[in-house]
């Protein structure tokens, strides 16, 4: 594969890896130029090959849930040690996971800008080429929308990278790339399949991005571009979504090996058990990294409950607990909701015997459990590999929707019924009671305001989704990453005792990191490129 390096693009004679629903062959040779397109058959490996950065190390593979989602307040990196770096607040625009989120998400872009290219080479059916243009522009501005999330307006690029000459290139303001996005999105919506045609989410459907141009919209609506507008459509995406009838929150699970019907959703991820009314969006991994082929992830490595005897790798899988969440978190969970000790580690493990040893609340150890969500014992495949499994990342989740749901529509008519209805929905799955029957423990206090059910919102997306590398950036969407970081890094220093090294992060925030720097090397060799403010 020949591989040129320029600024921030990198062109990619073809795109390797795959999604393994719907790319199940092994690759039995190297193709250059329209010779790679000119079948549906190459047109699906070249589409797989942009759907493959998702995985990568860099996104959802590892980084951005183990390190750049680290430290919010829901979370903090748990090395007592660790005084540098993006888990902590302190870096420069040197660092190298910069670098490399910025290089993998063009990486992507790039692979979808030549398949766009390229799209109508082949003779095939022209709705199956319709779908696989829709999943390509998805791709692409799911790409553009993690970046400017993290970095703001970023170079629009929308054609293959051809020249390696006079490729300088001056930031797209954040809202144009985001009407780029939209558009992407938009067109991807009106030719996508149903999820239930499709039987598995690790490949875009209709309502996938419904759910996703709701979040995008949300983000719209908040710091930087505060475009209020942005609410009700927002909202529109998200009854969409609800209304198609596709999706349901999963109140069923397997008592034997499951404690809740909110545990059987990440047991499920270990399991590669596909649940697409629950679990919308998922980047699929594969395999332990024994088989010459880099298909595996981190999830449940990182992420999960701490073991790192090697004697018992096998059974509950090693694991180096490097999230723990914070007391805040911790406090969130009311009497009674099943969420906590699931998401919040409830036993450590024996390092001599590998006994699971459970553990009694006090005050301190609300501090220093471990983000448990995915426990690599519920890993089917063995041999298990120390570092890397078969795990996958949920990207959407149905609970999300229905919390957009409500957020938007609190915005747009105030604390409507509608509003009640879905964020109750969440609340009762989580308290193991009847969805459409109204609990007085599960439910949301009737009566309040505008402005109370939105922190109500706020506080029940962390009870719902820690760990799922969504809190900073809706913090800062909210205008509220500083003050809140500042507020978790106070709590930990005087509440956390052994862990307060946990307020590290929080105390290292300033405004500046609202945004991310702009790579070094971006700004070496692009020279009509600006940085960040403060960097």
């Amino acid at each position: 594969m020949k591989v040129i390096y320029i600024s921030f693009l990198v062109v990619l004679a073809a795109g390797l890896g795959g999604c393994k629903k719907f790319l199940n062959t092994k690759p039995t040779d190297a193709l250059t130029g329209e010779e790679y397109y000119s079948t549906e058959a190459k047109l699906i490996n070249a589409l797989a090959g942009v759907y493959d950065k998702l995985g990568s190390g860099n996104l959802y593979g590892d980084y951005l849930f183990s390190e750049w989602d680290a430290c919010t307040d829901d979370s903090y990196y748990a090395r007592s040690a660790t005084a540098t770096g993006i888990t902590v607040y302190n870096f420069d625009f040197t660092n190298d996971r910069i670098r490399n989120l910025w290089q993998d998400c063009y990486i992507g872009i790039e692979r979808a800008n030549q398949l766009i290219a390229n799209i109508n080479i082949p003779s095939m059916n022209e709705d199956k080429r319709a779908v696989i243009l829709g999943e390509t522009k998805f791709l692409r501005a799911y790409y553009y929308f993690l970046l400017v999330t993290r970095f703001g307006g970023v170079p629009l690029v929308l054609q293959p990278v051809t020249s390696p000459n006079n490729l300088d290139m001056a930031r797209t303001p954040a809202g144009e790339v985001y009407g780029q996005i939209l558009n992407d999105m938009k067109e991807a919506e009106a030719v996508l399949p149903l999820s239930s045609t499709l039987g598995y989410p690790s490949r875009i459907s209709k309502t996938v991005a419904e759910g996703i141009l709701a979040r995008v919209c949300l983000h719209m609506a908040g710091f930087p571009l505060n475009d209020q507008s942005k609410y009700a459509e927002a909202l529109s995406w998200a009854k969409k979504v609800k209304e198609s009838g596709e999706h349901a929150l999963s109140t069923a699970f397997n008592n034997t090996v499951a404690t809740s019907a909110y545990s059987q959703i990440f047991i499920n991820h270990s399991q590669d058990i596909y649940d697409v009314k629950e679990s919308m969006w998922e980047v699929d991994f594969k395999g332990f990294n024994g088989d010459g082929y880099n298909e595996s992830g981190r999830v449940g490595n990182t992420l999960g409950i701490t073991m790192t005897s090697a004697t018992f790798q096998n059974d509950s899988g090693y694991c180096y607990g490097f999230i723990k969440g914070t007391g805040r978190l911790f406090k969130l969970y009311g009497n009674g909701d099943q969420r906590r000790d699931w998401t919040l580690q409830p036993y450590s493990y024996n390092g001599t015997t590998g006994a699971r040893v459970p553990i009694v609340t006090n005050a301190s150890n609300m501090y220093s459990r471990d983000a448990a969500k995915w426990r690599r014992s519920y890993e089917n495949l063995r041999p298990k590999n120390k570092n890397y499994g078969p795990t996958n990342f949920p990207l959407l989740r149905y609970s999300d929707v229905l919390l957009m749901l409500a957020e938007a529509e609190n915005q747009v008519n105030g604390p409507t019924a509608a509003a009640y209805e879905a964020i109750n929905w969440v609340r009762r799955r989580a308290y193991g009671v009847a969805l459409s029957t109204p609990d007085p423990v599960a439910d949301v206090p009737g009566g309040l305001s505008k402005d109370q059910f939105q922190l109500f919102i706020e506080d029940e997306r962390s009870r719902e989704l820690c760990f799922e590398a969504l809190r900073r950036q809706d913090l800062v969407r909210w205008g509220k990453f500083v003050p809140a970081m500042k507020a978790m890094s106070a709590d930990m220093a005087s509440n956390g005792g052994g862990v307060a090294y946990g307020a590290l992060g929080g105390k290292n925030v300033t405004d500046r990191n609202l945004l991310y720097p702009i790579p070094s090397g971006e700004m070496a060799l692009n020279k009509k490129m600006v940085q960040n403010p403060g960097w």
